[in-house]
């Protein structure tokens, strides 16, 4: 039997975590996400940014439910917040005092006059709810994305993933386009350099406009930061240019901020970096804290298109309930009052600091990447320079857990998203304990 096959057995979650996973899996369908089945884990409770399972082990979070869990666990405003409305009254569409603030101090933050909020469930739902808004207000049918975005999984967004999990789901809804992102690991044009990769790229999207749509844009749809991706930060001057492109075709510019929202970068939100202002925006994840709740912002003008603006017609079962509503509320007041957007800047600044020195250090490091306190990091096999395999990543994945780190390094190209609340101690202890598992890994494979 191999090293890397001996490694790979050697890992195993507690028993009681492990009696409940496999019960589970008689029951939930296949496809939960890789970090639940790879570890295997039962979580039992979790304070800050710490999780415990249900055989006592405790992880300190870099992951935080995929940039969701922006106040930790256990937040005692959040629980507080809940605890209290679950106790009154959870759903229904009527005003309550808890979304009457949320939306006031989310308008407070939001990008100038951007102040009109519509709230769902899901970020897919979101996004597609800003399709049908960008729809009402422009008449037109068309949108395009970017290779390597995600927006969610539900058929009206699943033509804007420009990637192979689109393979067996057709046929798709037409009218969705996809274009050549700037990814400084390997710009998809081949230009050298970020800025002419960028510029390539907006070239690119202006001819595509031209020649593959029929005129009809309804909105150029781009994430700040492309976060499923691996925390893929495009040149400056990229946004700006998005943006200027969808108008200067009559479009929109639609700014998909589930992720980059509410601090993550360390500015309220990602299109903050380059000053520019969406006409449409959408949040979700870190807004609440982990309860499922996203939204669409605009402007008064154009949140009162119709058809998205007649009675029922931006509306959602679920979204903006009470109970989700105090969830967002608490989340945004303590993001504010515990300045956790400044939080996110001072520690990202100080564990982006600590990964690029461990870059230098680490064979299996080619490149450290970040913006506040959402971080990419890229794995690779020291002699060709190229993506860690797969097998080599679990390793470390599982080296992390033995440590007590949640980790993403399962993948070559992982994020590091941990609570917003986390302190600078907190964070490079994280770093020390993947300096760690590097080592042992590097050291294990012979690298």
């Amino acid at each position: 039997m191999s090293t890397a096959t001996e490694t790979l057995l050697a890992y195993s979650a507690g028993p009681k975590s492990k009696a409940l996973f496999e019960e589970e899996q008689k029951y939930i369908a296949p496809g939960l996400q890789s970090i639940a089945l790879f570890s295997q884990l039962a979580m039992d409770s979790g304070s800050g940014c710490t999780l415990k399972d249900v055989d006592g082990k405790e992880y300190l979070d870099f992951v935080a439910g995929i940039g969701v869990a922006s106040l930790g666990y256990g937040h005692p405003g959040y629980v507080k917040a809940l605890s209290e409305q679950v106790a009154k009254i959870g759903v229904g569409s009527f005003t309550t005092e808890r979304r009457l603030s949320f939306v006031k101090n989310l308008a407070s933050v939001a990008p100038k006059g951007m102040t009109r909020i519509q709230l769902y469930s899901s970020g897919a739902e979101g996004v597609e709810a800003a399709l049908r808004l960008a729809k009402s207000r422009t008449k037109k049918f068309e949108f395009v994305s970017f290779w390597g975005g995600f927006h969610g999984k539900t058929g009206g967004v699943l033509p804007l993933l420009a990637d192979s999990f689109k393979f067996g789901l057709g046929p798709l809804m037409p009218g969705l386009y996809c274009s050549p992102y700037p990814d400084p690991r390997r710009c998809p044009l081949g230009a050298e350099g970020e800025h002419d990769c960028g510029a390539h790229c907006l070239s690119f999207l202006r001819e595509m406009l031209k020649r593959e749509t029929t005129g009809s844009l309804a909105a150029i749809l781009l994430e700040p930061i492309q976060g499923t991706n691996g925390n893929i930060i495009p040149p400056a001057g990229f946004v700006k240019g998005v943006a200027e492109i969808a108008r200067e075709n009559g479009g929109l510019f639609l700014s998909d901020e589930m992720i980059t929202g509410f601090g993550r970068t360390g500015k309220w939100f990602g299109c903050d970096h380059e000053g520019v202002i969406p006409d449409i925006m959408t949040v979700g994840k870190g807004m609440a804290g982990g309860f499922p709740v996203s939204g669409v912002i605009a402007s008064s003008e154009i949140a009162e298109s119709k058809p998205f603006a007649n009675p029922s017609g931006s509306s959602s079962s679920y979204g903006g309930n009470p109970l989700a509503s105090a969830a967002a509320d608490a989340t945004l007041s303590a993001i504010i009052k515990d300045k956790l957007v400044e939080n996110s800047a001072r520690v990202g600044a100080a564990l982006l600091k600590r990964l690029q020195a461990l870059r230098e250090r680490s064979p299996l490091i080619g490149a450290v990447r970040g913006r506040g306190l959402m971080i990419g990091i890229d794995l690779i096999e020291p002699k060709s320079r190229k993506a860690l395999d797969a097998k080599i990543c679990r390793e470390l994945f599982e080296e992390c857990l033995r440590r007590g780190l949640m980790t993403m390094s399962y993948n070559p190209s992982f994020r590091i998203n941990p609570p917003l609340v986390i302190s600078e101690k907190e964070a490079l202890a994280g770093a020390d304990i993947l300096d760690e598992a590097l080592a042992a890994v590097a050291k294990r494979r012979g690298l």
